[in-house]
């Protein structure tokens, strides 16, 4: 199941030494780490890494009563392909893609068609974009929003720029007071630009939650 994304605008290129330090961020917060191209990377994340808990969002898979298992683990991983997951082993990495496109490093076409039907947000950025980040998870529980946000903001720290966060029916009032919150669109979409420091308090809301 796919999960939330937030896409960072960037109104320079990055240069070669922001996406050295981009990578060594990165590997330094995976335990599992894959690049697929400069500036394009698969990571799986553990939430503690973040700063999370990840106790705040059980996982809803009971695992099997060993009357089930015959008393002790299967030796091979048949059980596991039946039911889908192993019983005994819950995986706590949290999967993600981290991507910049736009022009010169990949993805062109699709940054164009993303940022054409744009002109409220370039207009309140204040800039147009030339390339952007993309966060953008690849499960869809509680805590992968929070991870989300927070492996975004740490983005943020690294590349600069600017965060678009589209808010739910009543987001707007309740991220209203927050720090870093620099404009809200109105032309229906409310679409909040932010900074890190923005993501990191409303991460810290009760009900978190972003738009997927």
């Amino acid at each position: 199941m796919s999960g939330p994304t937030l896409a960072i605008d960037l109104a320079e290129p990055v240069s070669p030494a922001v996406l050295r330090e981009l990578r060594a961020l990165l590997v330094g917060l995976s335990c599992r780490f894959e690049e697929r191209r400069p500036g394009s990377y698969d990571v799986h994340v553990p939430a503690e890494r973040l700063g999370i808990e990840d106790s705040r969002d059980e996982d809803r898979r009971e695992p099997y009563p060993l009357s089930l298992l015959g008393g002790e683990r299967p030796a091979d991983e048949s059980l596991a392909a039946l039911v889908g997951f192993d019983p005994a082993r819950v995986d706590r990495r949290r999967p993600f893609d981290v991507y910049l496109m736009g022009a010169g490093v990949g993805d062109e076409d699709v940054f164009e068609a993303e940022h054409a039907d744009e002109p409220g947000i370039e207009a309140l950025l204040g800039f147009r974009a030339v390339q952007a980040v993309n966060v953008s998870a690849a499960c869809n529980r509680r805590i992968d929003h929070a991870a989300t946000a927070l492996l975004t903001a740490a983005v943020l720290d690294v590349t600069g720029g600017i965060c678009k966060a589209e808010l739910a029916p009543g987001q707007k009032t309740v991220t209203a007071g927050l720090p870093g919150l620099l404009a809200v669109t109105d032309d229906g979409s409310d679409t909040a630009l932010v900074t890190a420091g923005f993501l990191r308090a409303w991460a810290e809301r009760p009900g978190f939650r972003l738009v997927t």
